[in-house]
């Protein structure tokens, strides 16, 4: 038998998760942490257009859903990087596995346009 609505609950869930990746710089911060890039302004730098705001924005929210680390280092070079957790990794592969499926798109539109 088929649902015919979703539960508060399951809208709750659904809701959770579109504020960590419903967010079009979430995926590319955890991309670039995916990446290697790991220090806040590299990631600024290696992400175009977005933010110093938005780049702390969706940092917190990734360290508060789990997905992400912080390590402050201290010594002659105060400075803060950013890892994925095992969470934040299997988040990363789906986002790759996502952007597969829109490569794979991406060439059937472009063939079947003729370009």
């Amino acid at each position: 038998m088929t649902k015919k609505f979703l539960t508060i609950e399951e809208r709750a869930a659904h809701r959770s998760l579109e504020d960590v990746v419903g967010c079009r710089w979430s995926t590319a911060v955890v991309g670039a942490i995916q990446d290697g890039i790991k220090r806040p302004g590299k990631l600024r730098r290696y992400i175009p257009g977005i933010s110093t705001k938005v780049l702390n924005e969706r940092l917190k929210k990734l360290l508060d859903y789990g997905l992400a680390i912080r390590d402050d280092f201290s010594g002659n070079s105060l400075h803060v990087e950013y890892s994925l957790t095992l969470r934040g990794e299997k988040l990363a592969r789906l986002i790759e596995q996502l952007r597969d499926l829109d490569d794979e798109y991406q060439a059937e539109e472009k063939s079947q346009n003729g370009r």
